[in-house]
């Protein structure tokens, strides 16, 4: 598989990683769009949304546990930040692993892109 994200989640590609568990990897996306640009991905690759399961329901939960737990060790809990997942091409998603963006550090506005 010649995937981004699992390079990455493997080693093979350097990040700059801010968060490990069991089930996820956070790192610091190469073109923030904010102060704080975090990307989640589960370890276990599932290319889009539309390939998620019954059975990947606690995964995709503990992305957002997980990038929550980040946000507010960051400083972003009482202001807002933003958490977005975008489902193939015309949604924005560049690379076939789900992962999950928290945006954070600047004020968003309303409807995105």
């Amino acid at each position: 598989m010649d995937c981004l994200f699992c390079k990455i989640r493997d080693g093979q590609i350097p990040a700059k990683v801010v968060y490990r568990d069991e089930v996820c990897l956070g790192f610091q996306d190469i073109n923030p769009q904010a102060p704080t640009h975090v990307l989640f991905i589960p370890l276990q690759h599932i290319a889009t949304v539309n390939d998620l399961t019954a059975n990947d329901r606690q995964t995709v939960g503990h992305l957002y546990t997980a990038a929550a737990q980040v946000a507010r060790e960051r400083g972003h809990a009482e202001r807002g930040y933003r958490l977005v997942m975008n489902c193939n091409g015309d949604a924005g998603q560049t690379v076939f692993h789900i992962h999950l963006h928290l945006v954070a550090g600047r004020p968003m506005t309303w409807p995105p892109g």
